[in-house]
C-alpha cells in the first residue's frame, strides 16, 4: 500500500499492522482499502463454512473506479518496482469486470504513465482483452492446466466460455503488444506427455508467448489422473523444461510478474512473429 519500508515485506506485524491501520484511518470510506486491510491469504468460496472455515469473508461488492485508483495510484506514483495486479484467483476472475476495470486503468493512466499494471485472467473473453489492452494494461497471465482441449476442459469444467476463447485471447494480448504470460498450472504426467509438449510448442509459436510460469498444482494426484482420462507417461518435467528452451530459445521461464522494463533482460528477442493482425 503505498511506499512501505522494504523490511515491512518480511511481515513484521510490528511495522505493518500499524501502517494497516494509519491507511484504513485515512481513508475509512474505502470498501476496497478496508477489505485487503483483513486478507491473510486465499480467499477460497466455501458453500459450507461451518466444515471449512475461509480466513475471511469475500468481497461482496464491486470497488468503485475511485476506490480502485486510490489504492492503486499511490503505489504506482511512488513504489520502487512498482506493480498493480488484477485478479490473483481468490475471488473470482476479473475479466467479468473487464469493463469497470478498463475504465480504471485509464483513470489510472491519467494519472501517471508510472509502474507496470498487470492482468491475471482465465482469459475466457476475448473481447475482454481488447477493452483492457486499449484502457492501458501492460501484461496478462493466463491461467491454464493444458494446451490440450481435452485435459483443459476435465479441469476447468468451464461454462459459458470454451477452450477456443482462452487461446483466442491470448493471440489478441500479443496482437495488443502485451507482455504475455501463462501461469501454467503443471503435474507430472500431463504437463511432460509427448503430445502435450507438442501442443506447447505449436502454441507458443503460433501467438508469441514471452513467458512461462510454472505452478505446482496442488492436488491430490489420483484424483487428478483419473479426472483427466490419461494414460501412458511423461518424460520427466526437467527434460520437458529443456526441449521447449531448446525449441524456443527465447522463451522465458519464471514464477512473478515483472515490471515493464524487466519483461525482456538482456540477450532475450522481442521480435515474435504474430499471427494475423485483429
Amino acid at each position: 500500500m503505498g511506499s512501505v519500508p522494504i523490511y515491512s515485506i518480511y511481515f513484521d506485524d510490528r511495522i505493518l499492522e500499524p501502517l494497516v491501520r494509519k491507511r484504513v484511518a485515512d481513508q475509512p470510506d474505502n470498501r476496497l482499502v478496508k477489505q485487503l486491510s483483513r486478507c491473510i491469504c486465499c480467499i477460497s468460496l466455501q458453500d459450507e463454512p461451518e466444515v471449512c472455515q475461509a480466513s475471511q469473508d469475500r468481497l461482496t461488492f464491486v470497488p468503485t473506479v475511485e476506490e480502485l485508483c486510490q489504492v492503486a495510484v499511490p503505489h504506482l506514483k511512488s513504489a520502487e518496482n512498482a506493480i498493480v495486479s488484477f485478479g490473483q484467483g481468490c475471488e473470482g476472475d476479473p475479466i467479468i469486470q473487464a469493463d469497470r476495470i478498463a475504465e480504471s486503468v485509464k483513470e489510472m493512466r491519467l494519472q501517471t504513465s508510472r509502474g507496470t499494471i498487470n492482468f491475471n485472467s482465465n482469459a475466457s473473453i476475448p473481447a475482454a482483452i481488447d477493452k483492457l489492452a486499449e484502457a492501458g494494461i501492460d501484461s496478462i497471465r493466463i491461467s491454464l492446466n493444458s494446451v490440450q482441449e481435452r485435459f483443459y476442459n476435465a479441469y476447468y469444467r468451464q461454462v459459458k466460455y470454451h477452450f477456443d476463447d482462452v487461446i483466442e485471447s491470448a493471440r489478441r494480448a500479443k496482437q495488443h503488444g502485451l507482455f504475455t504470460m501463462l501461469n501454467y498450472l503443471v503435474f507430472p504426467g500431463i504437463t511432460d506427455r509427448e503430445d502435450e509438449i507438442e501442443k506447447l510448442l505449436q502454441f507458443i509459436d503460433s501467438v508469441g508467448i514471452d513467458m512461462i510460469q510454472m505452478r505446482n498444482l496442488s492436488i491430490d494426484p489420483l484424483l487428478y489422473w483419473k479426472s483427466m482420462g490419461a494414460e501412458g507417461s511423461g518424460i520427466g518435467m526437467k527434460k520437458m523444461l529443456d526441449r521447449v528452451k531448446k525449441e524456443v530459445p527465447r522463451i522465458q521461464y519464471g514464477y512473478f510478474n515483472r515490471t515493464r522494463d524487466n519483461f525482456y533482460p538482456s540477450g532475450y528477442e522481442t521480435d515474435w512473429p504474430l499471427p494475423d493482425t485483429l
